[in-house]
């Protein structure tokens, strides 16, 4: 039952990716284009080609090619071995997973929904992301965590969770969000290529979004660094962050605020820990202002930990209070009207930014 009801919702969700998010930029048409998911193959495709050590796991990555037809041809090309079709249950091929890489193999595991990796949160913590400093660096763990993470559409609560927050605030591990494709390419390239685990946050919308790519990031040798964030949009009155789907809400804001004559800076945050401190608090010494944004909930949130960076290292900088953009503080409702008003929309960013720019910090709060 589990099954069927799982395939149900893939089903579901699935035909919603098409549609995609309307608010993504436009590009030139003659630009060189690939989608987030054929970035994605074509990463795990040449890794596994240039490291034997590479193979992948999960549910349906296969024969059914991937949930989500990220793992499309490679049970063909590299074989059974290699891609490994697993029971449902996450507890069980993680720890395998885990398992094979403390014997020095490189396992990417695929999980349908990172909800579904609760199921499995005892492996990734307290096998793979402690085992390092516990061994005293004798033991290395080169796992991959990686499948769509947040809400995607009409999944309800316990398919619709962020989880940047909760693995970004555990030590030992590293993890990274890519928006487009050549943040999936880059950064999945440089997980698998990396001696720790890391933890991959996709999102199930952009997997069918176009965008453009230079020859850089098609070369095979093509890697992103860890912990480097992307100023996406340069600006000189207020800094946005955002990561992975958010991305694209922040620079559609951008544009609608240029309009009114407020030009905003967007950071494409890539890497959620190490989270790039020093790109965040040199932009906003530069703007004098800071709203972050993200689709999960607002208590102890990457936000939240970005306005605490900003405050502790940049407050004599700061011309008006940080704002935090997040998703609503309830689970995500199954309704699309209440849906919508669950997580944050562009006309949020650009009413954030608008009070930002037209308020200072009150005298009485720096006295």
């Amino acid at each position: 039952m589990l099954a069927i009801a799982r395939q149900r919702m893939l089903g579901q969700s699935f035909k919603k990716i098409l549609p995609a998010v309307s608010v993504l930029r436009s590009y030139s048409s003659a630009a060189k284009q690939i989608t987030v998911r054929e970035a994605l193959n074509s990463a795990l495709d040449e890794e596994m080609s240039a490291d034997p050590k590479v193979f992948l796991m999960g549910e349906e990555v296969g024969e059914y090619q991937g949930a989500y037809k990220i793992t499309k041809g490679l049970l063909e090309k590299y074989g059974p071995e290699r891609v490994l079709d697993t029971p449902i249950t996450e507890a069980g091929f993680t720890g395998i997973g885990v398992g094979a890489a403390y014997y020095g193999l490189k396992p990417v595991v695929e999980f349908m929904t990172f909800n579904f990796s609760m199921q499995a949160i005892d492996h990734i913590i307290n096998s793979a992301a402690k085992s390092n400093y516990m061994s005293a660096g004798q033991i290395s763990v080169p796992i991959v965590f990686r499948g769509p993470n947040g809400a995607a559409a009409g999944v309800g609560a316990q398919h619709s969770q962020c989880y940047a927050a909760w693995y970004a605030s555990c030590p030992g591990l590293k993890v990274l969000s890519p928006y487009n494709s050549e943040d999936a390419r880059g950064l999945l390239k440089a997980a698998i290529r990396d001696p720790d685990p890391v933890v991959f946050l996709e999102n199930e919308l952009l997997y069918g979004e176009s965008f453009p790519v230079s020859d850089e990031v098609l070369d095979s040798s093509f890697c992103l660094p860890i912990g480097k964030a992307k100023i996406e949009r340069e600006g000189k009155d207020v800094t946005i962050t955002a990561f992975s789907k958010m991305v694209g809400y922040a620079l559609k804001a951008a544009e609608m605020l240029e309009r009114d004559g407020i030009y905003a800076e967007v950071i494409n945050l890539r890497s959620i820990r190490p989270l790039d401190r020093s790109t965040i608090n040199t932009s906003v010494r530069k703007t004098n202002r800071l709203i972050t944004v993200e689709e999960g909930f607002p208590q102890h949130g990457v936000g939240a930990e970005i306005c605490a960076s900003v405050v502790e290292e940049s407050f004599s900088y700061l011309d008006a209070p940080v704002e935090r953009i997040a998703g609503a503080d309830v689970p995500m409702p199954y309704a699309a009207n209440l849906e919508r008003m669950a997580v944050p929309q562009v006309e949020d960013i650009v009413r954030a930014a608008k009070r930002a720019c037209y308020r200072s910090v009150p005298l009485a709060a720096t006295a």
